[in-house]
């Protein structure tokens, strides 16, 4: 097994998240208020490292026990082991993309890094540290690569032989028992984000709730005073029990920390928001947490912003059960106006999309959309904008919010190179992709994300549409034959693919409506009149050149052997850059004069972006539209796996071998602390923007 593609960066690239200037303009009260959220958001911490691996909580106790015993003098510490600089080097990068990830598999992107340093350099270092010691020998074995297991790199089903904790201590649990369970749960109104599964010796299977409570509530569980089931025929006999106090202790300190947010709540609706968090946490309701994400919609233009709990999916091979994570954000109020502009320029927007009214929501309900700068991230990864809640069923009755994170977007490498944009575009490219990705990011979390009805069957025979006289598909000009079932939601209907499909139509409606120059007006480019060669027309080449070049090195994240895409937004910008390249008379293409592609640019024909990118992107945007509003899972599976696929050697050897040769390391963020001091006040700790700084603010978060 070649392991060249699995070693760490060298050296990883470390950026601050800048946020004094905003943490300080904050009351006393607004600093309490987010720091108590801080804390609860980083006591995830070991959540999401159980959620990563077996060996990954014990890696970061190693790392941690290190920093405390040189209190970041490495050199010293690296000298008393006999290790020589370019070794050491070697460790604290690794341990820093480490921390940057919370695990040892790359939050972006679900595949192993390993460390450059030799096993022998780490047991050097620990033999001088005797706390160090224990962890050491809980996790060497796995640190590096099991030559005889490539499987073990990626993440996916463990009966496959792939790596996911969210189904512990079960090497043959298979996908379709893990639907089975997840069947039998939703029958009874269990949601699934804040579990994880166990397969017994006996082959029953215990499904384990994250909780401050040992047992269930004495109120009763969200599915009742039951909990435990036998499930039906193929696992007839079989039975699927709820066991509380997964992750225990850390839920119950989250969940004291949310108590104590909620005492500097801002208003009624902050403070019933925080006691709906702190019941769902310590009791695993998900009932309570779903009360808590409609009360945060509702809590609209706070000075300090934060969501909390198991969110995302993406990481379970199952596409259902959520990793941890927690933001705490100040608002940008001047980006904010830009956004809010958008929101109010939405309901002129939505009809250029690419379907007609029967396949949109009934009305558009304007969302929160703001501008945040970060303070807290506790997670596998930072986003550059979030759309949230998840749930379909809040989305449609209550609405979602929209955040673009500034100094995320904003934070940047010194000389950073950018690899396969032509020499002729290169100035251009670097003036404008900032401007160009922040349209982007505002166009996909509002327009995408936030638009599009699923036509359903609401309970017996009551449906969302006109059943009687069906909408007229636009693909097929005739009524549509499909539609969720009562109970059934998107996720649950398309399964593992549901993510990545789903990032790739919001990509696709940022593409399209990117066009419209009286949207890039709202952000401060151009006049709304349609002008290529200005600077609005900069900014949508500039676009166009970057979802281009993303669907090139996308290809580093898909994995020859099994055969899968490693990362969801990849696999996504990956399809769109066939699109570009099928749209027809040369607007995008891939130049190169050598035999190994080592000159490979992409050329792409700015004045064609408006006739031929536009027009072939909504082709591509109606399919994914259409099939997803009306269940269509079979077409939409076959549609997104076509587009997808990694065919031939020119893309699976050729352009992926100069992509793994050219790419960039992934940023990873330096983030600062808050403390109570003397005096009834929270102040911030902040950490110079590199290795050292980034292992110092870790340990000293003392989670």
């Amino acid at each position: 097994m070649d392991l060249s593609q699995y070693l760490a960066d060298s050296p990883p690239t470390v950026v601050p998240l800048v946020i004094k200037p905003h943490f300080e303009a904050l009351t006393d009260e607004q600093k309490f208020y987010a720091h108590h959220i801080s804390k609860a958001a980083f006591f995830g911490t070991r959540i999401i490292l159980r959620q990563v691996s077996p060996e990954s909580e014990s890696i970061y106790d190693l790392i941690v026990a290190l920093q405390e015993h040189c209190n970041g003098n490495w050199a010293s510490l690296a000298q008393d082991a006999g290790i020589g600089n370019d070794e050491i080097q070697h460790v604290l990068q690794y341990f820093t993309q480490f921390l940057g990830n919370l695990g040892n598999y790359k939050g972006f992107g679900d595949v192993k890094f390993i460390p450059r340093c030799s096993p022998q350099t780490i047991a050097a270092l620990v033999a001088k540290v005797s706390v160090a010691e224990k962890f050491y020998e809980q996790c060497k074995s796995a640190i590096y690569a099991d030559g005889g297991k490539p499987a073990l790199m990626h993440f996916g089903f463990p009966d496959q032989g792939h790596m996911s904790t969210y189904y512990p201590d079960s090497p043959d649990i298979t996908r379709k028992e893990i639907e089975k369970v997840g069947e039998l749960l939703g029958a009874k109104g269990i949601l699934p984000e804040n579990s994880r599964v166990r397969k017994t010796k006996d082959g029953d299977y215990e499904v384990l709730i994250a909780s401050g409570l040992s047992k269930p509530p004495p109120e009763g569980t969200d599915a009742g005073e039951v909990t435990t089931w036998e499930l039906s025929s193929p696992l007839k006999g079989k039975k699927v029990s709820l066991v509380f106090g997964d992750h225990q202790e850390e839920m119950a300190k989250i969940s004291v920390h949310i108590k104590k947010a909620g005492l500097h709540a801002a208003n009624d609706t902050q403070k019933k928001m925080m006691d709906e968090y702190s019941k769902s946490f310590a009791t695993g309701s998900l009932k309570a947490f779903k009360e808590s994400q409609k009360l945060w919609v509702k809590d609209k233009g706070p000075e300090v912003e934060s969501n909390i709990g198991f969110i995302e999916t993406y990481r379970d091979p199952a596409g259902i059960r959520g990793e941890w994570e927690g933001m705490v954000a100040m608002v940008n109020k001047e980006r904010t106006r830009a956004f809010q502009k958008l929101v109010e320029a939405a309901p002129a927007a939505i009809p250029k999309l690419p379907w007609s009214k029967a396949f949109e929501k009934d009305a558009f309900s304007a969302p929160d959309f703001t501008s945040l700068e970060v303070l807290s991230f506790a997670s596998s990864g930072i986003p550059a904008g979030i759309n949230i809640p998840n749930y379909d069923d809040i989305r449609q009755q209550i609405g979602f919010k929209n955040v673009s994170l500034g100094n995320v977007l904003g934070a940047k490498a010194p000389n950073e190179s950018i690899p396969f944009i032509r020499a002729e575009d290169l100035e251009l490219y670097q003036e404008n992709r900032d401007a160009a990705f922040e349209v982007q990011v505002g166009i996909h979390e509002l327009l995408g994300h936030g638009t599009g009805k699923l036509l359903q069957e609401t309970s017996p025979s009551v449906f969302n549409f006109d059943h009687n006289d069906p909408p007229v598909s636009p693909l097929t000009g005739k009524s549509i034959s499909t539609y969720y079932k009562p109970s059934e939601t998107y996720s649950s209907v398309f399964g593992p693919t549901a993510s990545s499909y789903e990032e790739c139509r919001a990509e696709c409606v940022a593409m399209a409506l990117s066009c419209d120059f009286s949207l890039l007006q709202i952000f401060g480019f151009g006049n709304g009149e349609i002008d290529m060669n200005g600077k609005a027309g900069d900014v949508l080449y500039a676009s166009y050149l970057s979802m281009a070049r993303a669907g090139v090195v996308a290809l580093e994240f898909w994995d020859p052997k099994s055969r899968k895409w490693g990362q969801i937004h990849m696999q996504a910008r990956y399809s769109i850059l066939k699109t570009f390249l099928d749209a027809g008379d040369s607007f995008c293409r891939l130049e190169y004069q050598t035999d190994d592609l080592s000159d490979l640019n992409i050329h792409l024909d700015r004045d064609k972006i408006l006739t031929h990118g536009r027009s072939a992107v909504e082709a591509y945007l109606q399919q994914l539209h259409i099939f997803k509003s009306t269940a269509d899972v079979e077409a939409g599976r076959a549609l997104y796996e076509r587009m997808t696929s990694v065919d031939g050697t020119f893309w699976a050897e050729k352009v992926r071998g100069q992509v793994l040769k050219k790419k960039t390391p992934r940023k990873v963020f330096v983030m600062a602390n808050t403390v109570e001091v003397a005096g009834g006040k929270v102040e911030l700790t902040e950490y110079d923007s590199s290795m050292e700084g980034m292992i110092r603010s870790w340990a000293e978060r003392e989670v």
